[in-house]
């Protein structure tokens, strides 16, 4: 007994255990649990363009078989909560497939990643393949893109149930965030741009004004102007986490975020180097924030920032980025900031 206690096989752990066990295999290893139909490999290789292989390679395994409780625990809702597509270069039809057989109202977040940059024209998402994600999968919240093309899907055929969306590296059209038609919309909390290029000011005024944002993340949106932040900025009095990184934007911006997002409780704004100290000083009325994470140039001084800090009485965590401070600078920041955990980085 001792020995077996020691030793578990698998057909001894409980359900709820092999569950949370299946949950965390990748995506592949979950298909084969299930005795998928057609071979993972031909359908999910890493990099490739999801064609099937000669039978009889080493690309062709033999179908795995499998226990009915195995299959069973496999194909539970539990398991499919999460999925992370963004590993495998994936064609549209084995989405459709997933989407028809595996992907159900269990599924809360989805990751995928398309062709943009692979060289290939292949297009993985179509209206029709996100207005069946939409149908069948009515509990997602989160979907995360990368390398996508956007440009041919409408908004209005967006899931209405996300909540959160993050996209990478993809290519949106100049309408996007925004409809006329009399479709549900996403009611986005949470927005996550990172390296593309057609987002501007017009895209961000068409979220800010149809959603009631909590966290608002830009990463290199140069089409982000000062002035598409004063016309959004009044929309997004709700925001509690802003991050603002490769941006072009200066003192203007700046005033707005501190005259209207007052509910900023973490505030991130690196490599922008058009701040000075007036612009710094407008962001004391941020009572509340609590993280603040600068790039300081040799526009700001410490003492601005000594300032700044001093009027944020829920400030607990200060970095600051890009300074070459000496030491006693050092010290008399972190004297001055007695309940306030500071770093520097280069």
């Amino acid at each position: 007994m001792a020995a077996a206690a020691a030793n578990p096989e698998l057909p001894v752990l409980p359900d709820s255990v092999l569950l949370q066990v299946l949950a965390l295999l990748p995506l592949r290893e979950r298909l084969r649990a299930a005795r998928w139909g057609p071979p993972p490999n031909t359908l999910l290789n890493r990099g490739g363009t999801g064609t099937r292989p000669v039978p009889g390679s080493d690309r062709f395994p033999p179908l795995l078989r499998v226990c009915r409780r195995w299959q069973r625990l496999a194909l539970d809702r539990t398991v499919w909560r999460h999925v992370d597509l963004s590993p495998h270069r994936i064609s549209s039809q084995t989405l459709w497939h997933l989407v028809q057989q595996h992907l159900r109202d269990s599924l809360r977040t989805l990751r995928v990643r398309g062709a943009l940059h692979s060289g290939s024209k292949r297009r993985i998402l179509s209206p029709a393949l996100l207005a069946a994600l939409g149908k069948r999968c009515p509990q997602l919240h989160r979907l995360c893109l990368t390398e996508t093309d956007l440009r041919p899907i409408p908004y209005e055929n967006v899931p209405p149930s996300l909540m959160a969306l993050e996209l990478s590296h993809c290519e949106i059209p100049a309408a996007w965030f925004c409809s006329s038609a009399a479709r549900a919309l996403p009611q986005l909390q949470h927005l996550v741009i990172r390296n593309v290029p057609a987002f501007s000011d017009r895209h961000l005024l068409n979220v800010a004004s149809q959603s009631s944002l909590k966290t608002l993340s830009l990463c290199g949106t140069y089409r982000v102007t000062d002035m598409g932040i004063q016309r959004a900025a009044p929309h997004l009095e709700e925001l509690e986490r802003l991050v603002l990184r490769h941006c072009v934007i200066g003192d203007s911006a700046v005033g707005f975020i501190g005259r209207h997002m007052k509910h900023l409780q973490f505030l991130e704004i690196s490599d922008t180097y058009s701040l000075t100290n007036a612009g710094l000083a407008c962001l004391a009325s941020l009572q509340r924030l609590e993280t603040l994470c600068l790039d300081v140039c040799d526009k700001i001084s410490p003492g601005a920032v000594i300032a700044l800090c001093q009027a944020l009485p829920q400030l607990r965590n200060l970095k600051l980025g890009g300074a070459r401070f000496e030491d006693k600078v050092i010290d008399k920041i972190q004297a001055s900031l007695p309940h306030c955990s500071f770093s520097l980085t280069p």
